[in-house]
């Protein structure tokens, strides 16, 4: 945005500088901070629409507390931008998301202003109650604390689990629940339909404040008292208007629904249950979007749109006519096609329709799809329940989001050999969004869990192949892990093959060194391989559970050298399983293991990243002529 629009927000670098300002200027600061984020983001691709609905949040908070002696905890970061921007990042957010430029969702490693990490959902709540005990151990300090959760959130198991233990623990904390009724698609179940319809009035809540606060002057509004006297008044309030409050009933005390655009509204409220004492809920109804009319009509398209034009609202979307297509796309049609083949097939998703593809079947066939929400582990024990009645659930979650859903896939999955198909979308490193979504872990974490089998298509017809294999009789659960983005196959709709559980396959013959991979890192592997002097024999595993141990005996016997690379971290992964199996059964070739340290891997493209962990083609080139 040119600077001489930034009247006000040129002039703001941090809160303070904002609470210099007039409350007549705010609306204006709010249009200014929703133009920078829409011009910012027309170049400098990410998370558009979330941002744009909190953006009069973001102002009304930092304007009303002090931050950062006051805390503000986020949920689901991809709502942040705005905040990043008044809080000392205005200058360098063109470098947001870019390799070594500012974080994509807030951290206390980057910014004092960042309370907590917040690059998944359902967790402000917890965070804050913890941090407002914390305080309470230390009134002196007069800190406030604020969670801020919404945009699907709610819909999280730990939500509830922060309401519940907010209830009953002594604390002053005030929630914020952005209602937008979406999370990236729509949002679903009966908590959307509970906020849509829950209400208060206005002018009773001014009353009740300002009686608690002559009652609190009078000194009988101790806490025992306190407590009564909000339990007798949500009664009254519940017979008046023949409406339940799930949060009074919690003796939480629940202020709105208020409109969540009206930033001089929002500063009086929120002025007006700053010092309150006890825990409060405002509920607060926002746009996701709201500002820019092409996000507002089509807000899951601009969750995260790419680059497009500011004036047009056009999408700039790059040509891929005869470029393979994207692995989610290819589950989504394969998906299609098994469950009309087999009448026993469902699908299941967390919240991630069209991110995952499901929402292709869910678009022929919605009797036989569910989203679920925000809630991984509900997914994958609601998966559990139906096949333990037959049906044949394909769950499909982010590989970085189904850490969340672990003790679930032991527990209510794996005991009972149950046959749910597992897809861990965004497997390995997935690039801008940094280390709270790449699918690092889960080949190391699953690898210990009896009756799982693991696997990996190199390709997208083996993907295909896979998800048939998964389907047929018999199979308990099956995990198939694949990347973000796009295969190598253009020509990718192919018979279905059963491949058998457990079976590797020789791409190359070698004699000096046998290079070991799993998925689609394959693909680089090959293409190193194809420019080495050296011997090099290509396996792709498929499988690392049960791993192929005809494939790995001819190996052991064969090879004095192994190289193992993996899209996962080094750590208990792939390599780690192929050394294991070769020091049980007498060999003792030298492996180097190429996979993801142990570290938290950073953000950037997928290419920087492959390049600063080496598993790129230049590193495995390395890697083989150094043996």
């Amino acid at each position: 945005m040119e600077q001489e629009k930034l009247s006000l927000l040129g002039n703001i670098k941090y809160p303070r500088d904002l609470r210099q300002l007039s409350l007549d200027q705010l609306p204006e600061v709010c249009d200014e901070l929703r133009q920078d984020i829409v011009d910012e983001l027309s170049v400098n691709p990410g998370h558009l629409a979330s941002s744009l609905g909190v953006v009069e949040i973001t102002v009304a908070l930092h304007y009303v507390y002090d931050t950062p002696n006051d805390l503000i905890v986020w949920d689901v970061g991809h709502q942040a931008y705005g905040h990043k921007i008044l809080t000392g990042r205005r200058e360098q957010f063109c470098t947001n998301r870019k390799l070594h430029g500012i974080r994509p969702f807030p951290t206390p490693q980057e910014s004092e202003y960042d309370t907590f990490i917040c690059g998944h959902a359902s967790n402000s709540i917890s965070a804050a109650l913890g941090m407002a005990v914390a305080q309470k151990a230390d009134e002196k300090n007069g800190r406030h604390v604020v969670a801020v959760i919404g945009d699907g959130a709610m819909s999280g198991g730990l939500a509830f689990e922060g309401l519940n233990n907010v209830s009953s623990t002594r604390n002053d904390m005030l929630i914020i629940l952005n209602d937008n009724n979406m999370s990236i698609d729509r949002s679903v179940g009966g908590m959307k339909q509970y906020l849509l319809s829950l209400n208060t009035n206005e002018t009773y809540n001014a009353l009740r404040f300002r009686l608690s606060q002559w009652l609190h002057r009078k000194g009988y509004l101790e806490e025992e008292r306190r407590k009564g006297l909000i339990r007798l008044s949500n009664a009254i309030k519940s017979a008046i208007s023949h409406q339940q409050n799930i949060f009074e009933g919690l003796d939480i005390r629940y202020f709105g629904p208020y409109d969540g655009h009206n930033v001089k509204e929002l500063v009086r409220i929120l002025r007006q249950v700053k010092e309150m004492k006890g825990p409060k809920l405002l509920h607060l109804h926002t746009q996701k979007g709201h500002g820019y009319a092409p996000a507002e009509e089509h807000a899951t398209i601009w969750h995260a749109p790419g680059k497009f034009d500011v004036d047009t609202g056009e999408r700039i979307i790059k040509d891929t006519t005869g470029q393979p297509p994207k692995f989610q796309k290819v589950f989504g049609e394969t998906l299609l096609e098994l469950a009309q083949q087999n009448p026993k097939i469902v699908g299941v998703t967390p919240a991630m329709p069209t991110g995952c593809s499901l929402n292709i079947m869910m678009k022929a066939m919605p009797d036989r799809t569910f989203d679920v929400g925000i809630a991984e582990g509900h997914a994958v024990t609601f998966s559990a329940g139906m096949a333990k009645q037959g049906l044949l659930p394909f769950c499909n979650i982010y590989s970085a989001f189904a850490q969340r859903a672990y003790d679930n896939i032991i527990h209510d999955v794996a005991i009972l050999r149950l046959n749910v198909v597992i897809c861990l979308d965004r497997a390995g490193l997935v690039g801008e969004d940094g280390p709270t979504h790449h699918g690092a872990f889960d080949m190391a974490a699953l690898r210990p869990i009896p009756n799982l089998t693991i696997c990996s298509p190199m390709d997208e017809h083996e993907l295909r192949h896979l998800m048939y294999t998964a389907q047929l009789p018999d199979k308990g659960p099956f995990v198939i892990r694949y990347p973000r983005g796009s295969g190598v196959c253009t020509d990718w709709r192919c018979p279905f093959e059963e491949i058998k559980p457990g079976t590797g396959r020789k791409l190359r013959d070698g004699n000096d060194i046998a290079l070991l991979t799993i998925g689609p890192i394959g693909n680089i592997a090959k293409d190193a391989i194809d420019e080495c002097e050296r011997s090099v024999a290509h396996y792709d595993l498929r499988f690392l559970k049960p791993l192929d141990e005809q494939m790995l005996y001819e190996i052991g016997r064969k090879f004095k050298k192994i190289i193992t690379v993996e899209d996962g971290v080094r750590n208990g992964g792939m390599g780690s399983a192929v050394m294991e199996w070769m020091n049980d059964h007498g060999y003792a070739p030298q492996i180097i293991r190429l996979g993801l340290p142990d570290s938290f891997v950073e953000h950037g493209t997928v290419q920087q990243l492959r390049e600063i962990v080496g598993i790129d083609k230049d590193s495995i080139i390395k890697t083989i002529s150094g043996l």
